[in-house]
């Protein structure tokens, strides 16, 4: 009986903490939902102190954090403890420890999928391909698992390997994939000129991170000193990135006017193109691991008649997400906005269509994306140059 009076202090001062934390977490709305807040004191004291296995207040705290966002019903949303924040802004910065693979999570059937590869990556050199799903991350299933979690497993030091077990569309056997982790450098921009086709210049965009705006400038005076008159914009395997470098990129193409609009619970913003664009002859390529803020792009030029889309339609993602930081360097990634097309598009599960639909086997895209610009064997970007010769 001695230790009686520590236990019911421990007890006490993790009561305090749980509730600080919903008072703070539902405000008002503790008033309103006692019985739920009851329920939640007795779980933790239940947890605390008669679980077999201990657990620390931190841990239970923890908990109770990532409860409330998967509460959301929203694979986009999660908590970010410190680690993966840490590589989450360094996935938007810079580089990273990685196989250079961006997953989304498949909402009818809750299973991590590849929505693209970034080129040049142990991925894309495996021969993972969009539409691909990781069934496991070094033997454990993925089932159920949320992106940050995914993404984390796959992450480490460059050297180390990691087995991803993927099933492909089509196949009934999962194959096992080891990859050697490198230092993935988030890639940019890629542009040249096309040989055997005068005044045409070919740019590849393939993340939109801090760096894209700058670099795509810097390639678009390149090309334009070596005697550019028309263009190709690749987005195919674009798999989004930073909101802003999308307006950015955007604005060299999109006349003064919106980009796109951001919309919440109750309004709608414009966020409107920079200023800087000279228009010329110009053919978007995408596919439907083209997401995210590519379709922002994609989407712009559509619907202000900057330019023509050829491809596939694109993967669908017309959500934004707001990272929140926490005390101890973590956060919570949350899903707030919803983001439309200059023509009030909601894009979001739908994708966008392009103007001419040309449709390739995926055996066939999966090896000229990883040796683009192919002019022998890419039918979208044979027709891009069809449109553009028009």
């Amino acid at each position: 009986m001695v230790g009686l009076p520590r236990i019911w202090r421990q007890i006490g001062r993790g009561l305090l903490a749980l509730c600080v934390l919903v008072t703070l977490a539902v405000g008002v709305g503790v008033a309103t939902h006692f019985r739920e807040v009851e329920q939640g004191v007795k779980t933790y004291a239940l947890l605390r102190f008669q679980a077999l296995q201990p657990i620390s207040t931190d841990k239970l705290m923890e908990g109770a954090i990532r409860g409330m966002v998967e509460a959301l019903d929203d694979p986009y949303s999660t908590y970010l403890d410190a680690e993966t924040y840490r590589k989450l802004q360094e996935s938007v910065t810079g580089s990273y420890g990685g196989v250079g693979l961006l997953i989304t999570l498949d909402e009818k059937d809750k299973r991590v999928v590849v929505v693209s590869p970034f080129k040049g990556t142990p991925a894309q050199r495996a021969g993972i391909k969009s539409g691909d799903y990781i069934t496991a991350i070094d033997g454990r299933d993925t089932t159920g698992m949320d992106l940050e979690t995914a993404s984390n497993l796959m992450q480490g030091e460059p050297g180390t390997r990691v087995e991803l077990t993927i099933l492909s569309a089509g196949d009934s056997n999962p194959r096992k994939v080891a990859l050697t982790r490198e230092i993935i450098k988030v890639p940019t921009v890629d542009g040249r000129m096309l040989p055997g086709h005068p005044g045409v210049g070919y740019i590849s965009v393939t993340m939109f991170n801090e760096q894209t705006g700058a670099d795509l400038g810097r390639e678009l005076n390149d090309l334009r000193q070596q005697g550019m008159q028309k263009l190709i914009l690749d987005l195919r395997n674009n798999p989004g990135g930073a909101l802003p470098a999308a307006v950015d990129v955007a604005s060299y193409f999109v006349p003064q006017g919106p980009v796109v609009y951001i919309a919440d619970q109750k309004t709608s913003e414009p966020l409107m193109a920079r200023g800087y664009a000279q228009p010329l002859p110009l053919v978007v390529l995408v596919n439907k691991g083209s997401a995210s803020a590519a379709e922002i792009v994609a989407g712009a030029i559509k619907d202000t008649k900057s330019g023509t889309l050829v491809g596939e339609t694109t993967f669908g993602k017309g959500i934004v997400q707001t990272i929140f930081p926490l005390p101890g360097d973590a956060a919570v990634k949350i899903t707030t906005q919803k983001y439309l097309t200059p023509g009030k598009h909601d894009i979001n599960k739908k994708g966008i269509t392009p103007d001419y639909v040309v449709p390739m086997d995926p055996q066939l895209e999966q090896q000229v994306l990883a040796h683009a610009p192919d002019l022998e064997r890419d039918v979208q970007l044979q027709k891009a140059l069809e449109v553009l010769g028009k």
